[in-house]
């Protein structure tokens, strides 16, 4: 297949990224992903894998683990989702994403594996599975592999991470039934197998021993035996001071904004010494640190006014999205927030973590997905907590009516949604870094 044949089997194919099946892990089976891996002769074994999960951060926490790992000298994959412009963003080897061309040979491959198999893989089946391929093919030294949802069932989880990274277990992908929490920390403990070395962010100590009854190798604690023990603001980032089992670094920048990416980094930092099983290099660090970009993460758009990117979806991330502005840019000016969200979030929950009812105004649009929720919703969401607030369906055209709004002294977030994201840096102007 070329590039826009491949586009076009994939969007013949299920898609659980539009339509999620949260609630419904009783009906999951990790079976159909196995069998097609298999018959494409387990490519994933072909390199060691750090493997990470956790509500929030793990999308940043690859990046700055396979930066780590790069760093050292290895040849990185790294897996990410989901992708803010173009497919070809989730698929990365050394930082660079993978060449349309190829893109459409692994996905090519993989669907005939499958139809000689007899069988339909699914959207992200079928990605995941290309991009293990893709790895082999690029003989990679190692990969570095985010979970897409959750974890025991995730089509990641046929590989056997030599390091299991947990970060944080929050509300997201999930019906909000029961004990919820326990459920979906069991469900994430489920990527832990019994030769991973655990790095384990989440502190809550009830859910700490989820992760801790999987047969493992070790488990490492953040504020125990890895963590962050000083934190100050820099321009650009933040500057650290993080300790390990190994040894200490100290005032490491990192190139990132809000204080939860310095948890995130800990993490990272953490993972990529478990799997040298040896302490890094402070040039290392700081080269991979200092460098680090993450795309749709409180990413900076514009300065006058100042236009922030960040894929906050559910209250965890809108609360941590809203500290980082609060914290790292103290906004003397007036706030404007872009917003536009998926079906199975809550927008009143999310748009109460982002205090929405201190904005200026919320211009709420609709995130452009079969799942986006319509913007005349959202926008009922954010007047039922005070704020004031528009429709304005197009998420370019509502990005226009803020600025045309706001004076050069006061802040336009874009939140909700990374497809939110996605669209706006495309309104933007911004390059993909992909196809195209």
């Amino acid at each position: 297949m070329d590039f826009d044949e491949a586009v076009d089997h994939l969007e013949s194919l299920i898609n659980h990224e539009a339509r999620p099946r949260a609630g419904r892990g009783a009906s999951l089976s990790l079976e159909p992903m196995r069998r097609l891996v298999t018959a494409m002769g387990d490519p994933q074994t072909a390199y060691p894998v750090v493997h990470v999960t956790g509500t929030n951060g793990k999308g940043s926490t690859v990046r700055m683990a396979a930066a780590l790992l790069q760093a050292m000298g290895l040849r990185v994959g790294a897996y990410t989702s989901p992708h803010l412009m173009d497919v070809t963003e989730r698929i990365c080897v050394d930082s660079q994403p993978i060449a349309a061309e190829d893109f459409g040979a692994a996905v090519g491959a993989v669907a005939r594996f499958a139809e000689h198999l007899g069988m339909r893989a699914t959207w992200f089946e079928t990605v995941t599975a290309a991009a293990l391929r893709h790895f082999a093919d690029e003989a990679v030294d190692a990969a570095v592999v985010e979970v897409g949802m959750l974890g025991r069932y995730d089509a990641t989880n046929v590989v056997d991470g030599q390091v299991a990274a947990i970060t944080n277990v929050g509300c997201d992908h999930t019906d909000g039934v029961g004990d919820w929490r326990r459920g979906i920390a069991g469900e994430k403990a489920g990527i832990i197998k019994p030769g991973s070395t655990v790095v384990l962010g989440e502190t809550d100590p009830g859910l700490a021993e989820i992760f801790k009854a999987e047969p493992s190798a070790a488990v490492l604690n953040r504020d125990r035996d890895f963590g962050v023990s000083a934190d100050r603001l820099a321009v650009g980032g933040r500057l650290l001071d993080l300790y390990t089992p190994r040894r200490r670094y100290d005032s490491v920048m990192l190139a990132l904004h809000g204080r939860h990416q310095t948890d995130n980094a800990a993490v990272a930092v953490a993972a990529a010494e478990s799997f040298f099983d040896a302490a890094l290099p402070d040039g290392a660090v700081a080269e991979a640190l200092a460098e680090i970009r993450v795309p749709g993460r409180f990413e900076i758009a514009d300065r006058h006014p100042l236009l922030v990117l960040d894929g906050a979806h559910n209250p965890d991330g809108a609360k941590a999205a809203a500290a980082t502005l609060a914290e790292d840019f103290e906004p003397g000016g007036r706030r404007f927030v872009v917003v536009g969200m998926q079906d199975g979030r809550d927008p009143r929950a999310v748009l109460e973590a982002f205090d929405v009812g201190g904005a200026e105004l919320v211009v709420a649009c609709t995130a452009p997905t079969a799942r986006g929720i319509p913007a005349a919703a959202v926008a009922a969401a954010a007047a039922s907590l005070g704020a004031a607030c528009e429709a304005v369906v197009d998420v370019g055209a509502a990005i226009d009516r803020a600025r045309s709004l706001a004076a050069e002294t006061d802040v336009i977030t874009v939140v909700g949604s990374f497809t939110v994201v996605g669209a706006a840096k495309e309104a933007l102007g911004h390059s993909s870094g992909g196809h195209g």
